[in-house]
């Protein structure tokens, strides 16, 4: 009990002195709030999708590729809430924020009867010199809340990105394609023999870096693939 309520006065004069503000809208976050105030939680826009019910993200796929099933987390928005969450992530060293929404997203997908028997977890990788330019994988945390709920295994060095090419979010699906198709490598393809993998990333918008990598992925026998992201570009 005096450890605890020491804990908590250390850490409120920790936040008088370095006052924590919302990565939603910078306003200040008040005890018990963690990364987005109560306001900007409740207006984070999730889809609600699922994986029993077809939804947007497996329709990207179809016609492409033979996955088992897609979803996504939350609708990705030009200067919203979910947009800002992501760039903190990925481009101001704040990792916390994956772990933040793995662990939300993991209760939920733990308690969907289709992923119960999900091997492991394979995230997007990073080439080495952007990983080593980062510091992290903006995937690990968040692919390692997901693999808690799921009862899986996280797997973060299996599956290779072997040339450090730019980002192509602008570029059309068809060029990213055929950019994207030869990038990735399985280090040990007989690990995902018979497995049930679930491959992850933060933003899906064409579906093309997903595709390449399912595709590396399913060139180990009797592998199944399927896909969750963060979030989606409607």
């Amino acid at each position: 009990m005096f450890y605890s309520k020491l804990s908590n006065i250390l850490n409120d004069i920790n936040t008088v002195l370095v006052p924590e503000a919302c990565f939603g809208c910078n306003a200040l976050l008040h005890r018990g709030e963690r990364l987005l105030c109560t306001v900007c939680r409740n207006q984070l826009p999730l889809t609600e999708y699922n994986f029993i019910d077809e939804n947007p993200v497996d329709r990207i796929f179809y016609g492409r590729i033979a996955i088992e099933k897609a979803s996504s987390f939350l609708i990705y928005t030009e200067n919203g809430i979910v947009q800002r969450l992501i760039h903190y992530l990925k481009y101001k060293n704040q990792e916390q924020i994956g772990a933040f929404l793995g662990e939300w997203y993991g209760q939920l997908l733990g308690e969907s009867p289709v992923l119960q028997g999900i091997d492991c977890i394979v995230p997007v990788p990073l080439h080495k010199n952007r990983l080593r330019k980062r510091g992290y994988n903006q995937l690990t945390l968040f692919g390692e809340r997901l693999a808690q709920h799921l009862n899986a295994s996280f797997e973060g060095q299996l599956l290779l990105k072997t040339a450090n090419t730019r980002t192509q979010t602008k570029k059309g699906r068809g060029f990213r394609w055929h950019a994207d198709k030869a990038l990735y490598t399985l280090s040990d393809m007989t690990y995902f023999r018979n497995k049930r993998v679930l491959l992850i990333d933060d933003v899906v918008t064409t579906g093309a870096t997903l595709e390449a990598c399912a595709k590396a992925l399913q060139k180990a026998d009797g592998v199944k693939v399927y896909i969750a992201t963060m979030a989606m570009v409607p």
